[in-house]
């Protein structure tokens, strides 16, 4: 659209269709989640919509001023209303997905919810998506997509996901529009439980899953209950973000969560006057973060629209790319290691550093994978070298997975 006004005939369709309400919410068929896609390919046009939320009487009369709402339109040759059934194909709960990726963050106001939806739309560009609102004291995401409820339920009770486009989407937000949420401890956790274990998904490969801030009662039970198969990390550059973000990862790799990586959000913007890019914050605080950094986001109007799987800036594209990358790799250590010594017996693990570490010359690197923290390794390297500690440089020491830590260093 240019000037308001809809210029082609999907665009005019669904300006009619607009016009047409469910009488049991007063909201529009587009609103109520009824339209699932529609197909106008030379002026013959198919509506595909799902009605079951509605009685028989009630769908029937939804159906005929649909038809006729769009018969009227300039263009359409014919129209016909199909009758979608998904909640009989969707599957109840979490576990119907193929994968489940968490957005985090450890604190508010870092763009969490906004970089999570904004992933859910790039992996759906080519993949089936949907997206779970579980920030239940601040859920942002109908807001974003410019979805709304009431949310209907399946034949069978379970509550259905509202389309936003070709995703599903859930939030406590879209039961609750407009009524401020304090719920707590077991409410929260009872809300979200139901949520988990009902949802009737019409989607079912990729989950993205946008958790609370902090490491809070509702973050801790959804570690426990959901099968997160990765956590993608928000932060901004400021120094006291990175710092704080740093203990997150480390909460989730004591989950046996795998921390997929970082997303650095407003890390630049560009000047509308010069287009000279700017740092938002000072310093380098990002070196010290203890997670790969998937993509950094600028602080640009692309990023303020509203998100949408078909028009994905090139930023979140590239972070979507970058997320399904992690995921395939995750759990997968990224060093060749001089020595693994992860499920072996405690006189075997020294075995295989004493005959790795002396067989290597001065110098050479020297890379040990283990499951448990190897910082005292040190010394018994330092013994098996004849050296003090400080002759080691560098030592490094680092926890990449969830089952594996790195300690990296040279032979004196």
């Amino acid at each position: 659209m240019t000037d308001g006004t809809p210029t082609t005939l999907t665009d005019r369709i669904e300006a009619a269709l607009r016009d047409v309400r469910d009488p049991n919410a007063d909201l529009s068929v587009f609103d109520a989640g009824f339209v699932e896609n529609i197909d106008a390919a030379d002026g013959e046009v198919t509506i595909e919509a799902d009605l079951t939320a509605l009685d028989g009487q009630t769908s029937t009369q939804v159906v005929q001023a649909m038809l006729h709402a769009v018969d009227d339109v300039d263009g359409v040759e014919s129209v016909h209303v199909e009758r979608t059934t998904p909640t009989s194909e969707g599957q109840a709960g979490v576990e119907s997905f193929d994968h489940v990726i968490a957005v985090a963050s450890a604190k508010g106001g870092v763009g969490k919810s906004t970089v999570a939806t904004h992933l859910a739309c790039a992996l759906a560009a080519d993949n089936d998506v949907a997206l779970f609102d579980a920030d239940i004291h601040g859920p942002n995401v109908p807001e974003l997509l410019e979805v709304s409820g009431p949310v209907h339920s399946s034949e069978e009770g379970d509550p259905l996901p509202v389309r936003a486009g070709s995703m599903d989407v859930m939030s406590v937000g879209l039961m609750e529009s407009g009524a401020p949420l304090a719920w707590r401890g077991a409410m929260a956790h009872d809300a979200l439980d139901d949520l988990f274990e009902n949802t009737a998904w019409r989607n079912d490969e990729i989950l993205v899953l946008d958790l609370p801030p902090g490491t809070g009662d509702v973050v801790l039970t959804t570690l426990q209950e959901v099968p997160v198969d990765g956590v993608v990390v928000v932060t901004t550059p400021f120094h006291a973000s990175v710092s704080d973000t740093s203990r997150t990862v480390e909460l989730f790799r004591d989950n046996d969560v795998p921390v997929l990586g970082t997303v650095v959000n407003m890390a630049e913007y560009v000047c509308d006057c010069c287009g000279e890019p700017n740092d938002l914050f000072t310093g380098d605080a990002l070196s010290d973060l203890d997670a790969e950094v998937l993509a950094e986001l600028p602080f640009s109007h692309d990023l303020q629209g509203t998100p949408a799987p078909d028009s994905v800036p090139d930023a979140v594209s590239e972070l979507g790319s970058a997320v399904e990358s992690a995921l395939a790799t995750a759990g997968e250590v990224s060093v060749d290691p001089t020595v693994d010594i992860r499920d072996l017996p405690p006189q075997e693990r020294k075995d295989r550093v004493r005959e790795r570490f002396t067989a290597l010359d001065s110098g050479e690197p020297f890379v040990l994978v283990s499951d448990r923290d190897p910082t005292p390794v040190g010394q018994f390297l330092g013994r098996l070298a004849e050296a003090p500690r400080e002759a080691f440089d560098p030592f490094e020491v680092r926890r990449e997975t969830p089952e594996a830590w790195i300690l990296e260093t040279v032979k004196p």
